[in-house]
């Protein structure tokens, strides 16, 4: 009865003095806890070594492969077709000299056989004239009457009789071209582009009956913009000014045909007249010799009309340059620089030029000092940074094709 009483009443106390009890001990137990400055970590970077170097500027473009002469083959008589040449079909390959097509020459036989008689008749008429003027002197001699009119001695007889022998050596002459006429030849050796004629066809002067192109060479426009001119040596010459074949640039062309790349070589022969006035370009046309031949790599395809390539024009030589990835650029001209003390500082530069991949700087950079090439959102002068080291690989001058027209 007493236990039941008093209980309730004294079970807070014991609780609270265990409680106390056992803070004493946790706090009495607990050790020190060892504090140490913050640590700060410097951001970790990469960075390349200014190597200067002398690089060839290289400008890319592109355009289409076009025939460098092309006609359209023409008839000179008028006449039935009565021949025509396996060659002459679209894409036909020819020589120059082979005949392409005959015309009825029948027409133009019987002219020619009827202007021989005709100077033949001229030839007779002559003769006779040349002996009635002896006649006529003789005449006029036994009469003595001193010198005889042109009249009388027939003389303008005869001036008329050779003109008419004159005139019908000319229609002979006519009359045998147009009959080499009905053999219509190729002026070049080349490949046809379009035939817009057949067999039994009549055809007329002047009206064209197929279209051809030479195979001796090719070209190609390259635009190139106003501003990447300063890179190239092209042939921007004045009125009567010669450009030397050894400076006109050097060209490498690729394509993919048939799921293979291939190359060729050509180079720049000339500009074209004006700049273009809406795009600001400038046309450089590129020559590539010898498109058709078969190469040392069997299995490049011809150079063919109508094919779109990309061109990679050889420009200008320049010496003690530093080539520098383009994520080294920060704003318009500047770098930052690692010091010796791997703080970034902020470097002005000479820039010669800046692409997608890399710049070229051609002045404010010395041999040895480091680039920082990491992307970095906040830059402050005299940043203290990490550094690791990248490996940029020296690019060297290229070395220039030695025979046009074979794979590189």
């Amino acid at each position: 009865m007493f236990v039941k009483r008093w209980f309730p009443i004294v079970l807070p106390f014991v609780v609270l003095a265990g409680g106390v009890i056992g803070a004493w001990v946790l706090i009495a137990a607990r050790q020190e806890v060892e504090t140490r400055p913050p640590e700060i970590r410097l951001p970790l970077v990469r960075v390349v070594e200014v190597r200067p170097q002398t690089i060839q500027l290289r400008v890319s473009s592109q355009g289409t492969v076009m025939p460098r002469t092309e006609t359209a083959l023409v008839p000179e008589v008028a006449g039935r077709v009565v021949a025509i040449s396996p060659s002459l079909v679209n894409g036909g390959f020819f020589d120059t000299g082979d005949i392409l097509l005959r015309i009825d020459p029948r027409d133009y036989e019987l002219a020619l056989a009827r202007t021989r008689a005709e100077f033949a008749q001229a030839e007779h008429k002559l003769a006779r004239e040349f002996a009635e003027a002896r006649v006529a002197r003789r005449e006029w001699r036994a009469l003595g009457r001193g010198e005889p009119s042109p009249l009388t001695s027939r003389s303008l007889q005869v001036a008329e009789a050779k003109a008419g022998l004159a005139s019908a050596k000319a229609m002979i002459e006519q009359a045998a071209y147009n009959l080499t006429r009905t053999k219509i030849r190729a002026p070049f050796a080349g490949r046809v582009r379009d035939k817009q004629v057949d067999l039994g066809q009549y055809v007329m002067p002047g009206v064209s009956i197929a279209t051809i192109y030479a195979v001796d060479a090719v070209e190609i426009r390259l635009p190139i913009p106003d501003n990447e001119l300063a890179y190239l040596d092209l042939p921007l010459r004045y009125q009567g000014g010669n450009v030397k074949s050894q400076s006109l640039p050097i060209v490498r062309l690729r394509t993919t045909f048939a799921g293979k790349g291939h190359e060729w070589s050509g180079r720049i022969v000339r500009t074209e007249g004006e700049i273009d006035r809406k795009t600001r370009v400038v046309y450089a046309v590129l020559r590539v010799d010898d498109p058709y031949r078969r190469g040392a790599d069997q299995d490049r395809p011809p150079l063919a009309v109508g094919m779109f390539v990309e061109a990679e024009i050889l420009g200008k030589v320049v010496e003690n340059v530093v080539v520098l990835p383009r994520a080294a650029m920060r704003g318009h001209n500047q770098v930052l620089i690692a010091d010796d003390e791997q703080r970034l500082r902020f470097r002005t530069v000479e820039i010669l030029r800046a692409d997608r991949e890399q710049i070229v700087v051609q002045n404010g950079l010395s041999a040895g000092e480091r680039v920082n090439v990491s992307a970095l959102d906040v830059v402050v002068d005299g940043m203290k940074v990490r550094m690791m080291k990248r490996e940029e690989p020296e690019i060297p001058a290229p070395s220039l094709p030695t025979q046009l027209g074979e794979k590189t």
